[in-house]
């Protein structure tokens, strides 16, 4: 970091120079009480000796991260939003709890961005202060916001100044829909998607201008994209600075321009938002400036790249698993490509599980996820079904955006299955299952997604349908599908209503019959008061559960904060109502049990929870009282589970 060197002239403003640069160094390492001293050791023949004497004290971390002015959106919710986090006493294992000002101005833009996705158009980050306590050992960190209110999308149309280039033509390409709430990133996605089909039509200087018109009464936001002739400069040059492990490919497939393109500033700056996007790098500049003609520009990207890769251990505790551990690897832009390797080792006293995961984001330089899977996977059911399982296999996989909110992907399995060590006292189902088999599967996977906040969302949907075909090739024939719906809508400001209803049916065909381990098996984890597989199909005689080819649960949830206790815990309450039901037992089970209970009937419970966003991550607990159930149910009360990384 200095630049005073050996044999170099002496001054006394290079050295202050140098050591603002220490101290500099040191700031953003969180350690704010380090002192530097220079010393001056006078030599013969007019000669000096420098050495900086530091004293780098105790680090400075974050404290607290609060927020004023919000109301829509709680503090808990706003600092999953924000990169700074406050330190705990796993703080030693990450540097996001540093006081970082760069960090700081990133957050003020992610808060910004976050609020105007939301409908509020005139949200504002009024200031973003750290303020050092007087110890010097910790920083406290509050942004005051002014919300606004909330908005609707009003009329949308299309207005072309350009001859031949009708208004019509564009009207399909908007994804701003009239009543919908208000969301800048929708506007911009419009822009991108009109302008590029105009610069494929030969209007490569067209320029697509957002005109928005407010009804403060109503509440909405209507829009007007003018579509009008923009200067004619073109693309000289595309540098890049900064990248020492990330390949040139990696960030330039990420602009949609190309050397000799007509120049956009939009594109310009949706490729600068997608290359933030990405994670690998920590700042992200794009500069236009004057190429060696009047109507050539060239753009420099100046990124400083940041540390990808990640070793986590993780443990804690499953009311299902009993005490659960695992430790992983990853690697999100691996050999400087992009792409994402992932392995992790996992398990319990009843589950050892090993996966390794590749995944390039953009097969063939399209917009295509592709990748594959290899895993081994070992069960003990013997509490349960009286039996173990053990899965070897692997599979590829290829992805695909259907629309901003929606995903189609595309997979192919192949494993060998095998049910072991079964118990002397086992149903007759579960000892004619012993045995092995390969599965050869084909299925695919479509879901939609609106929720404002992926990991604790407050509003929106999430939709998803997935379907697997077994038989093509293998010894194994099934048609496996699975319905699933969730959504969550704001009852105030800070309580949430949340509901999930999901729904399978697994078929054989072929004329065969479906294996005892592909059938489903429910228990607390979709009817909350019942144990692992602690409803549906069993053996009367043994109590072995024997699972079903169809199931069906419902949940209703309202969460909400617990009164007296400060946000800035993360705890909160939550009470809920279960229903489901697993039925429906194979042609196997209904022919070799001789008293099979299989009525189908409807399980229901309600409840309380207690949701704790600790600083391991979400922690959670579960009382639940059963209201309706069968004699030969397993009953579970409490339930707790935890698995974070730390």
């Amino acid at each position: 970091e200095i630049q005073l060197r050996a044999r170099s002239i002496f001054t006394k403003a290079r050295v202050q120079a140098d050591l603002q640069r220490i101290q500099a160094v040191y700031q953003k390492q969180g350690l704010f009480a380090a002192s530097v001293e220079p010393k001056i050791i006078a030599l013969e023949q007019n000669r000096v000796d420098l050495v900086y004497e530091i004293t780098e004290g105790p680090s400075t971390k974050v404290n607290s991260i609060s927020f004023i002015g919000n109301r829509s959106f709680s503090d808990g919710q706003l600092r999953e939003i924000v990169t700074t986090t406050e330190k705990n006493w796993l703080s030693w294992l990450k540097s996001t709890d540093v006081y970082d000002a760069d960090r700081l101005n990133l957050d003020r833009e992610l808060l910004r961005q976050f609020y105007l996705k939301n409908g509020y158009a005139d949200m504002q980050v009024l200031s973003a202060t750290a303020d050092l306590d007087p110890s010097g050992k910790g920083f406290f960190i509050t942004f005051s916001v002014d919300e606004g209110v909330r908005y609707n999308f009003g009329a949308v149309q299309v207005e072309s100044t350009i001859t031949g280039v009708e208004a019509e033509s564009l009207s399909g390409l908007i994804a701003t829909k009239p009543g919908q709430i208000y969301n800048a990133s929708q506007i911009d996605k419009s822009i991108e998607k009109m302008t590029l089909d105009l610069a494929e039509r030969g209007n490569a200087f067209a320029v697509v201008k957002p005109r928005a018109t407010r009804d403060q009464a109503a509440q909405t936001i209507g829009l007007t994209y003018v579509v009008e002739e923009g200067p004619r400069v073109y693309i000289e040059r595309i540098d890049i600075v900064g990248n020492i492990r990330t390949e040139g490919y990696v960030i330039r497939r990420e602009f949609k321009l190309v050397e000799g393109d007509a120049f956009n500033k939009l594109l310009v700056s949706r490729a600068k938002t997608r290359l933030q996007g990405l994670g690998f790098f920590k700042t992200v500049e794009v500069t236009a400036d004057q190429g060696s003609a009047g109507d050539r520009v060239v753009l420099t990207v100046n990124v400083m790249e940041e540390s990808t890769g990640e070793v986590s251990f993780g443990g804690g505790y499953s009311s299902a698993e009993g005490v659960i551990a695992d430790i992983s690897f990853k690697e999100r832009n691996l050999m400087g490509k992009g792409q994402y390797l992932s392995l992790s080792l996992s398990g319990s006293l009843e589950r050892a599980q090993i996966d390794l995961s590749f995944t390039e984001p953009r097969f063939l330089d399209q917009n295509l996820s592709a990748g594959f899977d290899l895993y081994h996977k070992e069960v003990d059911y013997t509490d349960s079904s009286g039996y173990k399982s053990r899965r070897t296999g692997g599979g590829l996989r290829l992805a695909a955006p259907l629309s901003e909110q929606s995903w189609i992907s595309t997979r192919y399995q192949l494993s060998r299955d095998e049910v072991y060590d079964v118990e002397p006292d086992a149903s007759a189902v579960v000892k004619a299952s012993e045995g092995e088999n390969f599965v050869s599967s084909l299925g695919y996977t479509v879901n939609y997604d609106t929720r404002n906040i992926k990991n604790n969302p407050s509003s929106g949907i999430y939709l998803e349908f997935a379907q697997d075909v077994a038989g093509l090739g293998g010894d194994v024939y099934y048609v496996r599908s699975i319905a699933e719906a969730r959504g969550y809508y704001p009852i105030t400001e800070k309580i949430t209503l949340v509901g999930r209803a999901v729904a399978g049916n697994i078929s054989g065909w072929n004329d065969q019959d479906v294996r005892l381990q592909d059938l489903f098996f429910r228990g607390g984890e979709t009817v909350r008061g019942f144990a692992r597989s602690g409803y549906g199909p069993r053996d009367g005689n043994n109590g072995d559960a024997l699972g079903g080819q169809n199931f069906y649960a419902a949940t209703a949830e309202v969460r909400f904060p617990l009164p007296l206790v400060p946000d800035d815990l993360g705890l909160s309450g939550a009470a809920f109502v279960d229903a489901g039901s697993v039925f429906g037992a194979s042609d196997q089970a209904q022919s070799l049990t001789t008293n099979l209970l299989d009525d189908g009937a409807l399980r229901s419970s309600v409840g309380l929870s207690l949701l704790w966003n600790s600083p391991l991550g979400p922690l959670r607990a579960d009382y639940a009282y059963v209201i309706s159930k069968q004699d030969y149910d397993d009953e579970q009360a409490f339930r707790f589970g935890a698995q974070t990384k730390f």
